[in-house]
């Protein structure tokens, strides 16, 4: 494993493995054949780890959300305990993984990351319930990229998980050239409209944070700036940040723009925030005038490159 490989958990059936109750798989082809291109999957099944048989009795979620209990739908025998702590023991072995994110397999009492039916006391679902592994992955790793299979059917959620790993494999690579303020510094500046489409008040804090960064143990700068970098992934994107950021950048080519070159980049701004075309379309004639007017502050942006294009993430949000 390298600073480069971006190592991401998953649920075993997502990737065709026949581990569900009937003995059948969910294989997602985006995730096997367009991500998995990008990322080493580390696979996980709750329910044949902790020892069930495939195929098997359904289980179910019962109770509270607050008090959940995981049971055999028919004989309705309590695992819960069982599954407990073989949660609690697998997420510990995860952490050797380096992993940047997970991605569930939604509805599942066992690894569903919300809306899971969740049986009351009069056997009426509701779906309030979490998976039980995801529930103690997510207690375990609170700040780590999540996602499942039926949310990435959204666009913007889709883009917002992929990225969220690749700034991760981004952090990786520094982390591998070592540990300093002016590496910290780099890292942050290269960043700098990525964050502001998540969060301008994020960037401002963690800006506060690198304006100490001199002065701070260089393991308490990394922990905490990770930490609000994390903090900051965790707050999603949308069209009026994205139409925001477009515009700061805009602003770099003052004297370079003809009057019909700017009035062509606000027009698409402008039609990207109405939501007539897509990002990718203003992002592509930015990305042409940063080359054409040599803009090395703009070419070291990661926003305007944030993963693969090959993932076409930015032709549907």
């Amino acid at each position: 494993m390298t600073a480069e490989t971006i190592r991401l958990g998953i649920s075993s059936c997502l990737l065709g493995e026949k581990v569900r109750f009937d003995g059948s798989h969910q294989l997602d082809r985006f995730l096997t054949e367009t991500l998995g291109r990008y990322v080493d999957y580390v696979p996980v099944c709750p329910e044949v780890e902790v020892g069930l048989p495939t195929p098997r009795e359904t289980l179910r979620l019962v109770g509270t959300p607050d008090e959940q209990r995981l049971v055999f739908s028919k004989s309705g025998e309590d695992i819960t305990e069982r599954m407990t702590s073989w949660a609690e023991q697998r997420v510990r072995l995860l952490e050797k993984e380096d992993l940047a994110g997970f991605v569930f397999k939604s509805k599942s009492p066992s690894s569903g990351m919300e809306r899971v039916r969740l049986y009351d006391r009069n056997g009426v679902p509701n779906k309030t319930g979490v998976g039980l592994f995801a529930r103690v992955f997510m207690a375990h790793f609170p700040l780590l990229p999540v996602e499942e299979d039926g949310r990435l059917h959204d666009p913007l959620l889709r883009e917002n998980f992929i990225e969220a790993i690749f700034v991760l494999k981004r952090w990786r690579a520094s982390l591998a050239q070592g540990r300093s303020a002016k590496l910290l510094i780099d890292f942050h500046t290269r960043h700098k409209y990525l964050l502001m489409a998540h969060s301008v008040e994020s960037y401002r804090q963690m800006g506060k944070l690198i304006a100490e960064a001199g002065n701070l143990d260089v393991d308490i700068l990394y922990r905490d700036y990770l930490q609000q970098l994390l903090k900051a992934l965790h707050v999603k994107t949308s069209v009026a940040k994205h139409a925001n950021v477009l515009q700061h950048i805009l602003g770099y080519f003052k004297k370079q723009l003809s009057a019909d070159e700017k009035q062509e980049v606000i027009t698409l701004i402008e039609n990207y925030r109405t939501q007539l075309i897509p990002l990718i379309v203003p992002l592509t004639l930015l990305n042409h005038f940063v080359r054409k007017y040599d803009q090395p502050y703009l070419g070291q942006q990661v926003y305007l490159n944030p993963h693969p294009v090959e993932l076409k993430l930015r032709n549907h949000v």
